[in-house]
């Protein structure tokens, strides 16, 4: 599998990669980035990419040499490409999350919704379809680094959060709109709300979100969540349609707005 990445000549005629438009990157920086990718060219072009942006980027091409390096060095993320030779991506994600929390960012063939869907319920934070522009993996890699520095990757200590122009106090337990209004919201429409803001761009089965806002799994119980999510969808004056609450058909819901520390 190959990414379209648009280049240009630098004067040691070397290919460097550059951004699509003007507008300035900001980058975390000092961070380390493990890239488990197959392909060379698109290893290459991706780890030349992001050390440009003062990454520090290793890349390997399968699971095998990814566990030898694992084994040595310390990595604040991982790019991983799901179709890989010998243990596949998928495969790989779910086992590094059995005892890592190391976040994780999925490479998937365009239009595979499937590998994308699975990829997140096996705990991937984020995912990326190719082809892609090397800007945007830029930018979800920031912007998993920044959740996870702020605590929001693994469940929030903040104080409060916010999200499109919403603002949620933990503490107080308030929602509050883009205008600044209160929105009441019941003990388990907050709970329910709480847990997706923490787990934001993570695919979150019926059961998963029984057990954070202490239901109990079951048919019956799995009901009551699509219609905790209802009335939360109009709480947040959001059609299905352009809801930030997206179902999933393989049976959960995913909260799409980037949520950030207030």
């Amino acid at each position: 599998m190959t990414v379209v990445l648009r280049t240009r000549q630098s004067s040691a005629n070397r290919p460097t990669i550059v951004a699509p438009d003007a507008i300035s990157i900001m980058t975390d920086g000092n961070q380390n980035i493990l890239i488990v990718e197959d392909d060379k060219p698109t290893r290459d072009l991706i780890s030349r990419y992001l050390r440009d942006h003062q990454f520090s980027v290793d890349a390997v091409a399968n699971g095998k040499e990814m566990d030898r390096y694992l084994s040595k060095d310390r990595v604040d993320l991982i790019v991983l490409d799901l179709m890989l030779p010998g243990e596949d991506g998928l495969s790989l994600c779910r086992r590094l999350r059995t005892d890592s929390t190391t976040p994780i960012i999925i490479l998937t063939a365009k239009g595979e919704d499937l590998d994308r869907i699975l990829g997140l319920e096996m705990g991937a934070d984020d995912y990326l379809a190719k082809p892609f522009n090397p800007r945007e993996l830029l930018a979800r890699i920031n912007a998993v680094l920044r959740r996870r520095s702020s605590g929001l990757a693994a469940g929030s200590a903040a104080a409060r959060l916010k999200f499109q122009g919403w603002t949620i106090d933990l503490r107080l337990r308030e929602l509050r709109d883009p205008q600044g209004a209160q929105v009441p919201l019941t003990s388990a429409e907050f709970d329910l709300l709480q847990a997706f803001c923490e787990r934001a761009g993570r695919v979150l089965t019926r059961d998963h979100l029984l057990s954070m806002t202490r239901g109990r799994p079951g048919a019956n119980f799995g009901r009551s969540i699509d219609v905790l999510v209802s009335r939360l969808r109009r709480k947040l004056d959001r059609t299905e349609e352009t809801s930030v609450i997206k179902t999933v058909r393989i049976g959960g819901y995913v909260f799409t707005p980037v949520v950030e520390e207030a």
